[in-house]
């Protein structure tokens, strides 16, 4: 059974899509935001699933919020745009409870990423609900009522950001935010059809988030598409002093390489528990990596699958005890039955015990800090498969556990990450990936993400609505004291010699063409294959296709240094009027039996028909 739009209002061609472009596009040309709040409180009745929300803001309160936002702004880049939030994050006047009534407070302030949201002009919906106190991948460990599954009732909805996945899957809300600790805001997002942000560690404050593993918790972000996702997250991402683990990170260039370098897991690791139609789903996905002209590499998961086993041992589960000590040990009654034997079973660990976890985890670091070097980043399932509830309720630990195989290792090795759509299995329920990379590489995962994403063709979680035009990130050109370095052969994205530039932090910039006054040619002997770009006279060569890659003066320096002869650096004049330095070779490697290898428009192209 797959969801569909359950009522007129989400097909009304009089009302936008819920994505931000759309709603922009409609606030810009004159419509009302209290239109779409109507809309919302519309949409929510119309779904009538009373899991999503725990706590519903008041419609005249959000209506006058609205009025106050005024005509639209594009100074504020949420203008307009409604938003949930899980409900272990604190929205003044709205109760927190963690999923545990008995624990509810009610906060005076909102946490900060909340604020920040709120300043850019986007408007509080309600609070969502959540497996508790954030404990669980599944969604059904919560003492309300269980939010449905966006696309099938019968599955689990996922957690534990289950109702901010389903209200946003469900077009209720533009984007919802989550947290993720071991998976909670990108197995949703897989189970549900729509985009899981999970950020880098400290890039988004927790302060006003009740914390599960305070070293990992992360605030996370569901969308319709990338592109909104990523729009949420350049508003909330601020260093925060009130919060002792943001951290000031890089986003992340937004433009990647044409060829990257994909690590996935060896075919003999994969797991998907017997479920054929997400083991076929995968595949796909990764033919659409390659159809897209990246490379993949098998990597051994062995090691990843020992850090994930870390998280619910020793030092963890001790975490999430400590977290919660004093109410735990007061009321233990109050909680979940399966939460309360989680955290009931680090009362027999002993600091030794987290100590234990703590250095086994730093040996799994080293060991896999070459493997995670060695690629651009990774791509794994979301979820190894879909589990309905009558499943989880037979196997509640087992299940649960099975459904962060390729989740629960991420923080833990302090990588970023992002779930994203690619299409439906054969019977017809949501496919996804999850696109890994180290901190600070945000937006390298968020352009292949984009680029994922509208292959698909998929409408928006369980709404009908298309997906929006994909825009591609305009190049950056603007950064200061780096030194732009055409490179024409080995050292272009994917070819043997690019990581030598990746060594030296180069920032791959852009692809560009030289003027039309170069001819290329195939060098004969040389290991691994070079090509060889001369200037000739006017009226006697062609544009070459080369890629620009930017360089530190010091990197600069170091690479032109170990620049083997006949090959060497000059003047490139480039296609737009502008000039780099870049590779040349001397004209007696070109005499010395040399292919003319010009017509082809570049190595790359000469290299595929070889």
């Amino acid at each position: 059974m797959t969801g569909r739009p359950s009522s007129d209002l989400l097909a009304s061609p009089d009302l936008p899509a819920f994505d931000i472009a759309s709603l922009s596009d409609f606030y810009r040309n004159g419509g009302s935001v209290s239109t779409i709040v109507e809309r919302v409180f519309a949409r929510i009745a119309d779904v009538d699933d009373p899991g999503i929300f725990l706590h519903l803001a008041n419609r005249q309160d959000v209506l006058a919020e609205a009025e106050r936002l005024g005509v639209y702004d594009p100074a504020m880049p949420l203008f307009g745009i409604p938003f949930a939030v899980k409900d272990n994050i604190d929205v003044a006047g709205m109760p927190t409870t963690a999923a545990c009534p008995d624990y509810a407070y009610m906060p005076e302030k909102d946490a900060e990423v909340v604020r920040l949201l709120r300043e850019a002009g986007a408007l509080v919906i309600g609070k969502t609900n959540l497996d508790q106190f954030a404990t669980g991948l599944v969604g059904v460990r919560s003492p309300y009522p269980i939010p449905k599954n966006a696309i099938d009732p019968a599955l689990v909805p996922g957690g534990s950001s289950s109702g901010s996945a389903v209200a946003t899957a469900q077009g209720i809300v533009s984007f919802a935010l989550g947290t993720d600790t071991a998976g909670s805001g990108r197995i949703p997002a897989g189970l549900n059809n729509i985009v899981g942000l999970k950020p880098s560690l400290g890039a988004l404050s927790t302060t006003g988030v009740i914390p599960a593993c305070r070293t990992l918790d992360c605030v996370s972000i569901f969308a319709l598409t990338v592109e909104d996702a990523w729009t949420v997250f350049s508003v909330a991402a601020r260093p925060d002093p009130a919060d002792a683990y943001s951290r000031a990170l890089p986003k992340g260039s937004r433009v990647a390489p044409p060829v990257l370098t994909i690590g996935v897991p060896a075919s003999a690791d994969l797991q998907f528990f017997g479920d054929a139609a997400m083991e076929a789903a995968y595949g796909q996905a990764l033919s659409t990596l390659r159809e897209l002209g990246h490379r993949l590499v098998e990597i051994p998961f062995g090691p990843f699958y020992d850090v994930a086993n870390l998280l619910y041992e020793g030092a963890w589960v001790a975490e999430r005890y400590a977290a919660v000590k004093d109410f735990f040990d007061t009321r233990e009654d109050a909680f979940h039955a399966v939460t309360r034997k989680i955290y009931g079973g680090a009362k027999a660990l002993s600091a030794a015990d987290a100590f234990n976890g703590l250095y086994a985890l730093q040996a799994l670091k080293k060991r896999l800090a070459p493997i995670i070097a060695s690629v651009d980043l990774f791509c794994v399932p979301t979820a190894p498969r879909h589990y309905t509830v009558g499943e989880l309720e037979a196997e509640p630990i087992r299940e649960n556990s099975r459904l962060g195989t390729y989740t629960n290792f991420v923080n833990l090795l302090d990588m970023c990450g992002m779930a994203v759509p690619t299409g439906t299995r054969q019977d017809g329920l949501p496919a996804s990936v999850t696109l890994l990379a180290p901190a600070g590489k945000d937006g390298l995962v968020a352009t292949l993400g984009q680029t994922l994403h509208a292959a698909s063709g998929l409408t928006l979680g369980a709404t009908g609505w298309q997906q929006p035009a994909n825009v591609a990130p305009e190049p950056d050109t603007s950064a200061e004291g780096l030194i732009d370095l055409v490179v024409v052969g080995a050292h272009l994205s994917g070819m043997p010699l690019n990581q030598q530039l990746i060594d030296l932090k180069a920032q791959f910039s852009r692809t560009a063409q030289t003027s039309s006054d170069y001819r290329l040619y195939a060098l004969a002997g040389t290991v691994p294959p070079k090509p060889g770009m001369i200037r000739v006279a006017d009226g006697e060569g062609t544009q070459i296709e080369v890629e620009i890659w930017r360089l530190t003066s010091s990197a600069f320096g170091s690479f032109v240094a170990a620049i083997p002869a006949p090959l060497g650096i000059g003047t490139i004049a480039l296609s737009d009027g502008t000039s780099a330095k870049g590779f040349l070779c001397e004209p007696v490697a070109i005499a010395a039996g040399a292919a003319d290898i010009s017509a082809f428009g570049g190595w790359r192209a000469y290299c595929a028909k070889a």
